[in-house]
Order: C-alpha cells, then structure tokens, then sequence
C-alpha cells in the first residue's frame, strides 16, 4: 500500500529491513533519521530513541519533525478504529487504502 501510495513521488522508495533502525541507516549511507512528532507526549519516547541511537552510532543525527496542526491527533490506530466501527476515514487515507480497510473490517466501513 505504501508502494502505490508514494507512485508518483519520484524522488522517494521504499524499503523494509531488519534489525536497528540506525544500522539500517549507516548501511544505506544516511547521515539522518527523520521522526514526526505529533504531540509532546510523543516527544520522552522518541527523544530516548534518539539519544540510544547517537550512543549506537554518533554518525548519524536524528531530526525532529511537526505535522501540520491538522494532522496532530490522527495515527494508525486512530484511523483503524474509526474503519472497524463503521466510520468514513477517506479524509486521512488514500482510496486504495481505505478499500483494504473495508476488505478487512467489512463494508460497514465504506
């Protein structure tokens, strides 16, 4: 879903991969990791991953990202839960992902 979500950004792929995240990093020659923040309390966790990293690895700076304010309080879970109890998630998914959502939750979720 990722793959056909991102079609037509040329300049971005995708990739799945094993093991540390800044392993994975260094391997693909990357100098950064990229994280959203949603909210603060997104932040204690997110900044203790980034500490473990720079102690893994001090080549490779993480960076902290903000969405859009629109965007803070929607997640995975939140948009999984309004499909299984019926709800229209169109406005925070792409279509073809909204279809596999009602593939997997039933058409209640249309």
């Amino acid at each position: 879903m990722v793959d056909e979500a991102i079609r037509e950004l040329p300049c971005v792929e995708t990739d799945s991969f094993d093991g540390l995240l800044v392993n994975y990093a260094q391997s693909r020659g990357a100098q950064a990791i990229i994280r959203g923040l949603r909210a603060v309390s997104d932040f204690e966790f997110e900044f203790q991953l980034a500490l473990m990293n720079r102690k893994l690895n001090e080549d490779v700076e993480t960076i902290f990202m903000m969405p859009k304010d629109t965007y803070t309080f929607l997640s995975s879970r939140i948009v999984k839960e309004i499909a299984r109890l019926g709800g229209d998630v169109s406005a925070f998914v792409p279509e073809h992902v909204r279809k596999a959502l009602v593939t997997r939750f039933g058409p209640a979720s249309a």
